[in-house]
């Protein structure tokens, strides 16, 4: 049997690889999966929705009340109506049906650089090709100079992802406005991937939903409410859009999972509160992992002001990926800055998803390791 060229030529992610030659016993701060409890609401609602024969197929776009409620939390950030949002089976694949429905073979998407893996893999799945734009200094915003030299008469899409996976860095007001004034201007289409949006500890969340009219949102519980395996997300965008996007949707997978989307309804009217106890362990953990990290000698980290990652640059001579792989052997499993793109290369990623005796675990092993190595 024969793979698809388009398949073969997309390498597996530099984060699997990790977890694959990673021992059992291993510190794990390479996932980005918070290890809280979803809140109580969410799985009572998906247990009654199950036991009460919700196990069918459903709207192609989603339950109405979850598309409601979606659009109710999100217009703190914009006004938005429920017939603009769709909930899609994960964020991720929310993602690929965005690339699938506006991207024809020959168009070119930039994608943030460093940034998260899957945006140019799924760019050449839809048939186009991708460039990387640098994200610059200390605090990661887009480099406005760099888009705008990259961009072609064939630059289709421009990807921002806000807050970072993996910088946690978010948009600031100048380039949140100059990113959005190169869309319009330039008639290039955001993808705007804001499933971070619930975990900003400084600063304020600048959403692309009042741009819809040349933007497209996506968002996801799985971070949000701690239920990564419940495959669960959603999208935002507007009129002839969305009706192309429910129906590639429908191609995909039809309908999303049904009794989740009730769990996800059951939880929405309190997930403030969760949010806010969420935010306050995950910045007490961000705390505690920068502040290590800032005392390791040839190391050196911004604070990230959102998302639960940490991004520090270090000293030494040696590809990130080597790097990696010295602390896997140690027992310590992160991820490799060039697993998300050229420009990531001389970081690691840490997820401070996990608890802090983890972290602190974690970062006693960076420490010994890399001090061994600088000698």
């Amino acid at each position: 049997m024969k793979v698809s060229q388009r398949l073969q030529s997309i390498p597996m992610s530099g984060i699997r690889k990790m977890f694959d030659l990673a021992s059992p016993s291993s510190i794990n701060l390479g996932l980005g999966e918070p290890d809280l409890l979803p809140p109580a609401k969410a799985i009572d609602g998906m247990t009654a929705a199950a036991e009460n024969g919700l196990n069918k197929y459903g709207p192609t776009a989603g339950i109405p009340e979850l598309r409601t409620a979606v659009a109710k939390r999100y217009s703190m950030y914009h006004p938005v109506e429920a017939s603009e949002v769709m909930i899609t089976p994960s964020g991720s694949s929310a993602l690929l049906e965005v690339m699938m429905t506006c991207v024809d073979p020959g168009d070119e998407i930039l994608v943030p650089s460093p940034g998260f893996v899957i945006y140019g893999p799924q760019a050449m799945l839809a048939g186009g090709t991708y460039k990387e734009y640098r994200m610059s200094g200390p605090d990661f915003q887009p480099d406005i100079d760099d888009i705008q030299s990259k961009i072609t008469p064939k630059t289709r899409m421009l990807v921002v992802n806000n807050p970072s996976n993996p910088t946690g860095s978010i948009l600031d007001e100048d380039t949140y406005k100059a990113l959005g004034d190169i869309a319009e201007d330039k008639g290039i289409t955001i993808l705007s991937d804001e499933v971070y949006d619930s975990f900003i500890y400084e600063g304020q969340h600048r959403s692309y939903l009042s741009k819809l009219d040349n933007a497209i949102v996506v968002g996801g519980f799985s971070k949000m409410m701690a239920v990564t395996g419940w495959r669960l997300g959603f999208l935002m965008a507007r009129g002839e859009m969305m009706e192309a996007l429910i129906k590639m949707q429908y191609h995909l997978c039809a309908s999303p999972n049904m009794p989740a989307m009730y769990g996800a309804l059951a939880a929405m009217p309190d997930i403030e509160d969760y949010l806010n106890d969420a935010r306050t362990i995950f910045k007490r953990r961000r705390d505690l992992i920068v502040s290590r990290l800032k005392a390791i000698e040839g190391v050196d980290i911004t604070t990230p002001k959102g998302a639960f990652y940490a991004f520090p640059s270090y000293d030494a001579d040696i590809p990130s990926a080597d790097l990696a792989m010295k602390l896997v052997e140690a027992g310590l499993i992160c991820t490799p800055g060039s697993a998300f793109g050229s420009y990531g290369e001389g970081h690691l990623r840490f997820s401070y998803a996990a608890d802090e005796t983890k972290i602190s675990r974690g970062m006693d092993i960076l420490e010994e390791t890399y001090g061994k190595l600088r000698k």
